[in-house]
């Protein structure tokens, strides 16, 4: 994302917690290909753009291989404030002499799109309503910063949302709301792994209904003020989960759930309401021996996306491919949580061609000094050329397996982060 403010002429300091953005007094109004396709949420730069310069050109971000997830509801909320908007050359071309208030009503209440026409609506004249807006904390955290900035909006957290004009908005100070996904990731990982996780600096009572699954499964789960933490000593049990808008369960940690339900005792059922093709990543697990199953093809709008997972104990290593950036950290785990462990190879997309010969030569080192006892080697293909390596040994010390992965690459590619990898 720094990427992207700093094409459009920001001074983006990054000092680790701590961001600081210096905007320009002319931004440039152009959101290249290269710098939106690596992160999705670059679309997000589509409203600002068009309160501050009233004229965007944004290219379509490429995201995750999880199906359709169209910008129509942006663009209407534009047009609705008098913006023309259209799709040319794979971007999103928007502009406006002027931007009005005007009521919207969202078909879904799309975090996106809320957020879009949130944004642009601070500083058009008059006042905007949003109807069937979305309700998610991170809504919320960018209305708390938008009125630190001078903005006017009621209804935050509420399904609408009234934004009176201001005529600007001043800099300010602002401490983001904790990322509840990946909190929660780390407590399906527990749940999975029959660990001990602690979070903190995320509010639990953004993640209720996934913690209460989570107590369903089996898990002891107590709640702090600024975290939570899960416990799971014996195997956990099946559960049935629907993903559903905020407040409901959330759609990115649906994979998670199917990686839980892969090791847990029973049938599990998981519903998806929210994207329609997230069930992909399951061909992949049933590579490792997952008893997975996913939905049928959808031939009409209203048919329901139902995956089902029996937990399995006999699963074996392979080589995988995650099309889907939520679905890779459910693999992952799910290799973790295997009682027959072997070597895996856990490729990301897109896959990087060049990281084939150094994939190969770490295998053959990894192998040479491992033989056959039980280790697990995580090889990731991140956009850059070099791969990132990560070792975690069960019965064989990680100082021998490190020493075959820094034989072939830069030592400081190299991490060991104990029992789970680092960024799941």
């Amino acid at each position: 994302m720094a990427g992207v403010l700093r094409g459009l002429g920001a001074t983006v300091t990054l000092d680790a917690a701590t961001v600081t953005i210096e905007s320009p007094a002319e931004p440039s109004f152009h959101a290249d290909f290269d710098a939106v396709k690596q992160f999705r949420a670059s679309v997000c730069v589509l409203g600002p753009l068009m309160s501050r310069c009233r004229r965007a050109v944004v290219a379509l971000p490429v995201g995750d291989a999880i199906g359709s997830r169209p910008l129509d509801m942006h663009q209407a909320g534009l047009r609705a404030m008098g913006a023309h908007s259209s799709i040319e050359h794979g971007c999103v071309v928007a502009s406006a002499e002027r931007l009005t208030g005007a009521p919207i009503a969202l078909e879904f209440p799309s975090v996106g799109a809320t957020e879009n026409i949130l944004m642009a609506a601070v500083l058009a004249d008059g006042e905007t309503t949003v109807d069937n807006a979305a309700r998610e904390p991170e809504i919320v955290d960018l209305c708390e910063m938008l009125t630190q900035m001078g903005a006017q909006i009621d209804g935050a957290g509420t399904s609408t949302l009234t934004v009176t004009r201001v005529r600007e908005l001043k800099p300010t100070t602002h401490r983001v709301v904790g990322d509840r996904i990946v909190g929660a990731t780390w407590g399906i990982a527990a749940a999975m792994t029959r660990g001990d996780v602690t979070v903190r600096g995320v509010a639990p009572q953004h993640l209720s209904l996934v913690l209460t699954k989570l107590a369903d499964a089996g898990a002891k789960v107590d709640w702090f003020d600024d975290g939570f933490r899960v416990q799971q000593e014996a195997r956990p049990v099946a559960i049935n989960v629907s993903t559903l808008p905020y407040p409901g369960f959330p759609t990115d940690l649906q994979p998670m759930v199917i990686g839980l339900a892969t090791i847990a005792d029973g049938m599990s059922v998981v519903t998806e309401n929210v994207i329609e093709a997230r069930f992909r990543f399951v061909e992949e697990m049933v590579r490792l021996g997952a008893d997975a199953q996913q939905p049928a093809p959808r031939r009409h709008a209203d048919d329901i996306r139902e995956g089902k997972a029996r937990g399995a104990g006999g699963q074996n290593g392979s080589q995988i491919d995650d099309t889907d950036i939520k679905g890779k950290p459910a693999d992952k785990t799910g290799i973790y949580a295997l009682e027959k462990a072997d070597l895996f190879n856990i490729l990301c997309i897109p896959p990087v061609d060049r990281a084939g010969d150094i994939e190969a030569d770490v295998y053959a080192e990894a192998l040479k000094y491992c033989g056959d006892r039980r280790a697990m080697l995580f090889i990731d293909s991140p956009s850059s050329w070099k791969s990132v390596i990560t070792v975690w040994g069960q019965s064989t010390p990680d100082r021998v397996l490190m020493r075959a992965v820094k034989e072939k690459l830069d030592p400081g590619n190299v991490y060991n982060p104990g029992r789970f990898v680092d960024g799941i």
